[in-house]
């Protein structure tokens, strides 16, 4: 097999989902092994979405031969599912703590008004070090 790898970037109802999905599945229909194929996007849902549409095209193709393809699709995910796994895996010998927390943008502002509150700014008075 002689795929090179592919990039697809589009707007938003372009077909990327459906692209993507069908690229994976001729991928696996003609041979690929699916533990090899690196899936990822944005979101969640499009994420489930991607191998739910993946496993489908595949049963439809190969009937029987398929077998469960969503764990075998281990690399199918959001960027930052992808990346924190990464990390995770990786964390020791990069000097992190594989047990690391992410925090996002929610999770940034209220740690920041408990410390506020903690050293008295209740009222998010300008703070002058």
């Amino acid at each position: 097999m002689t795929s090179s790898p592919l990039l697809v970037i589009a707007g938003a109802g372009s077909g990327k989902t459906n692209t993507l999905a069908h690229r994976v599945a001729h991928l696996i229909a003609s041979g690929a092994d699916p533990r090899r194929i690196l899936l990822l996007t944005f979101s969640r849902r499009a994420s489930v979405e991607m191998t739910r549409r993946v496993e489908r095209i595949c049963k439809t193709v190969l009937g029987d031969k398929t077998g469960p393809l969503a764990d075998a699709l281990a690399w199918a995910g959001t960027f930052h599912s992808i990346g924190a796994r990464l990390l995770r895996e990786y964390a020791q010998q990069i000097g992190m703590d594989p047990a690391f927390s992410i925090h996002d943008r929610e999770d940034s502002a209220d740690l920041m008004n408990l410390i506020r509150h903690d050293l008295g700014f209740r009222n998010r008075e300008a703070v002058s070090w």
